[in-house]
């Protein structure tokens, strides 16, 4: 079967958590096919992390150019033909990509996963899995084209001058422990003064504070807040690295703390450590994949009481809602989680 494939084909635009899943099912597919030619169609923002990625063409899909990306994706794919498709991503601007990609075979998700109009999209079908992690579901693309997926790895794409970028902006730091404390949406951030003493506690167990983000004002606004709590010197690195830069500083890092966002998968793709703080998703689903046990989440409480049904009960990935769930998780749950974790990772 491995020689059946010469050319392959990877959709999946988005997001910088989900990219990162992606990687270790594109890197086990490059192993059982190491003769396929891998072209992944993907954002622009997930490129900026991605780019470099051994043996793998990458082909920008821009969503801010409208329609004249697809304009684009068609154009660039002109006169090629894949042997195979794997459609990663059902959202409705990922389907209309699809149509853009020549392919002989188009595998995608399985129907209890398919919606806004997926299957439409496909010939071909991954297996149903019971309540997979979004990782899993990737892995099962690869399974479809004869991979035999163990345990994840990776092996990110940076060079030896963000390595050093990275040294530099931690030179005075010690053991570090990173807060990444913004996801893309407020709602899903926790409460900045408990930030504060969480990393207080830290400061006393002897790590550095290091707290990370992008440039975006609510980035910017929480890490200020943050530190208008904290009463000892807190590294803030929140606007000053780019995805790369901050790949190596987790990867230098001892321990990451972060909500449901990107920086808490880039983490567990250079093995640090992660305590992901989870209240909308299903953590079993969306959490950081090595660290799971290391979660404090009140999912499926919330999940009980709005739903009256258990994860198991509802579709896969249903979400909970409200503005003040984060604040349910109390500073003694991370607490305890923290030292439990720099316990049992010997830290």
């Amino acid at each position: 079967m491995s020689a059946q494939y010469k050319s392959i084909c990877i959709l999946r635009l988005s997001a910088i958590g989900d990219v990162c899943h992606a990687v270790a099912a594109v890197q086990a597919i490059q192993a059982a096919h190491p003769h396929a030619k891998i072209t992944w169609v993907l954002g622009k923002v997930e490129a900026m992390l991605l780019s470099g990625l051994a043996g793998v063409e990458f082909i920008i899909f821009d969503k801010k150019q409208g329609s004249a990306a697809y304009k684009q994706l068609k154009s660039a794919f002109k006169g090629r033909r894949f042997d195979v498709l794997l459609h990663m991503q059902v959202a409705l601007r990922a389907n209309l990509a699809a149509r853009c990609i020549p392919a002989k075979v188009k595998i995608g998700f399985d129907k209890y996963r398919s919606k806004e109009f997926h299957s439409l999209f496909v010939n071909r079908k991954i297996e149903t899995q019971q309540s997979p992690h979004v990782l899993e579901g990737f892995q099962n693309f690869a399974r479809a084209i004869g991979v035999n997926c163990g345990s994840p790895s990776w092996v990110m794409p940076y060079s030896e001058q963000d390595e050093r970028s990275a040294r530099d902006l931690l030179s005075e730091c010690g053991k570090v422990f990173v807060i990444a404390a913004a996801a893309s949406k407020a709602e899903r951030n926790w409460l900045p003064e408990r930030y504060a003493k969480l990393a207080e506690h830290a400061h006393a167990k002897g790590f550095d504070v290091v707290l990370t983000g992008g440039p975006t004002d609510l980035e910017r606004t929480l890490a200020d807040d943050i530190l208008r709590h904290t009463t000892f010197p807190v590294l803030n690195l929140v606007g000053k690295t780019n995805l790369k830069v901050l790949l190596c500083v987790l990867k230098q890092a001892k321990l990451v703390l972060a909500p449901d966002t990107g920086p808490a998968h880039m983490a567990v793709t250079v093995a640090t450590p992660v305590i992901g703080l989870y209240a909308h998703s299903n953590p079993t689903r969306t959490g950081p994949y090595l660290y799971l046990d290391y979660v404090v989440e009140v999912y499926h409480k919330n999940l009980l009481k709005q739903k009256n049904k258990t994860a198991e009960q509802l579709p896969w990935g249903t979400r909970v809602k409200g503005a003040e769930l984060m604040s349910q998780i109390s500073i003694e749950e991370v607490t305890t989680m923290f030292d439990h974790v720099i316990t049992t990772e010997g830290l």
